[in-house]
């Protein structure tokens, strides 16, 4: 069948993007699913660092590629071999495809899915090769900034009919990447003193999370002031602008600190105004060049932790449903992180917005 999609063909191209034209939205034939896949029409994309990350070049990957991978969509074909899924049903596409017998995922990590990990960044589906014509490649299994998409049985999560698209999408990578590093990465606890680094749809999502988790000071640190305040209106009880601010809040440092910008310098900063004892928990995805500098004494000697985080160590097929059940029931808010609504052509002006810090998570619409 004939799909639109987002298409780059160059990294590194100059800001901004408007000018320079880095993706393209193009007309691509996609084959039908084959066993163990599904055939989804996109209702809703978001547009993540990760996606300018590739753009940019931070993340190499193999061109071209058609973009995206935080989406929702409905199931409209079913290969060979699937069961569970019916067509017709409303599914959240997430970024790491969990074939069920590696290593990893048989111990409970899904998202460290060593065969999911091999196709993402051979830029294929999970049972191998591409599914879109002119050489095209898959972003993180999903390329969701298209009409249609074919993905793994592994990349899709069923949920509830009442879940609108636009809602749904952003369950995929933002909400469960943050609430997943406050829930399942550490488990905060009433009262444990929290600071998020960096308020994009992942910081904010792990400041609901965190909020739900009762966390007491629950501090946030970011240099855009509407974030800030949509953060305070989240949940967050303080704004900070420095180590030393947040260390004089929290009476010499925070139990966890996430570290949501993926920047080595912020990843440095956030282990700073970690406490004695507690874990500096690091989501962001810097350049795969960029080293990571810190007191190798204060790990030992003040029994600190440096955790990294993808996916916010989630399984998405057990916590996407309790997440959206919590939505439901009106306590995680995800729809407050939706900034805008835009075409899949409006994808060069929403790389520069995101580019330029002033976007949380904006929407595309094929």
């Amino acid at each position: 069948m004939l799909v639109t999609s987002v298409v780059l063909s160059e990294a590194g191209r100059p800001r901004p993007y408007t000018a320079s034209k880095p993706v393209e939205v193009r007309e691509l034939t996609l084959e039908r699913p084959r066993a163990g896949e599904l055939l989804v029409r996109v209702e809703a994309s978001g547009l993540c660092h990760s996606d300018l990350s590739v753009v940019d070049g931070s993340r190499p990957r193999p061109l071209p590629m058609a973009l995206g991978h935080e989406a929702a969509g409905i199931v409209e074909e079913i290969g060979d071999g699937v069961h569970d899924v019916a067509v017709g049903d409303r599914v959240v596409l997430v970024f790491v495809p969990s074939c069920g017998s590696c290593p990893e995922c048989s111990s409970g990590s899904p998202a460290l899915c060593r065969r999911g990990a091999a196709s993402n960044t051979a830029g294929e589906l999970l049972r191998g090769g591409t599914r879109l014509s002119d050489g095209v490649h898959h972003h993180l299994g999903v390329s969701a900034f298209s009409s249609h998409v074919v993905v793994d049985r592994g990349s899709a999560v069923v949920v509830p009919p009442e879940v609108q698209g636009q809602t749904a999408a952003l369950f995929g990578c933002a909400l469960l990447t943050g609430t997943g590093a406050v829930e399942s990465t550490v488990q905060v606890r009433p009262g444990d003193s929290v600071v998020v680094v960096g308020l994009g749809g992942v910081g904010l999502s792990a400041v609901m999370g965190a909020h739900l988790a009762g966390a007491d000071p629950l501090i946030v640190v970011d240099p855009v002031a509407a974030k800030r305040s949509l953060a305070m209106e989240l949940g967050a009880t303080h704004v900070a602008s420095s180590v030393e601010e947040v260390r004089d809040l929290t009476g010499g440092g925070a139990r966890y600190v996430i570290e949501a910008v993926g920047h080595e310098q912020a990843m440095a900063d956030a282990f700073a105004m970690t406490a004695r004892g507690g874990a500096t928990v690091l989501v962001g995805l810097p350049h795969p060049s960029r080293m990571l500098s810190i007191p190798a004494v204060q790990v030992v000697a003040e029994a600190r932790q440096v955790l990294g985080s993808y996916m916010g160590s989630a399984a998405p097929q057990r916590d996407i449903p309790r997440l959206v059940g919590l939505w439901q029931s009106g306590r995680l808010p995800v729809e407050r992180l939706t900034s805008a609504v835009l075409s899949l052509e409006d994808a060069p002006a929403a790389l520069d917005a995101l580019a330029d810090g002033v976007a949380v998570r904006q929407l595309l619409i094929p």
